[in-house]
């Protein structure tokens, strides 16, 4: 069955960067579209960026994350990234990945900026 499993969360200084990974296995990953959502503390879910299924991989942000997030696939290594620059304390939240489809996520990273 699909599994999804995040990575790479951290604390940092607001600012810096980091990278979360999201290793998908079960189903090849070239079949999903697939997502980021957060979930900041006393705050609810939001998505954050989602990226299309095709080969040309289009991917959709929230204006919280425009300009600053970037998300990809590497479907050949069934991996999913959400790369995060210049963050900010309101970044700090749960991040999640998921697919298109909402039907699988996985159990969630930790990203602290302060």
């Amino acid at each position: 069955h699909v599994q999804l499993v995040e990575s790479g969360g951290e604390s940092v200084q607001a600012g810096g960067s980091l990278r979360l990974s999201c290793a998908f296995s079960g189903s090849p990953l070239s079949m999903y579209c697939m997502g980021w959502f957060r979930q900041p503390p006393g705050k609810e879910r939001e998505g954050v960026a989602a990226i299309e299924v095709d080969r040309d991989g289009a991917a959709t942000y929230a204006n919280s994350a425009a300009g600053r997030f970037t998300i990809s696939k590497d479907n050949a290594n069934n991996t999913m990234y959400l790369q995060m620059s210049s963050l900010k304390s309101e970044d700090t939240a749960l991040y999640y990945c998921l697919t298109g489809s909402f039907a699988y996520w996985g159990q969630g990273t930790q990203v602290t900026v302060s």
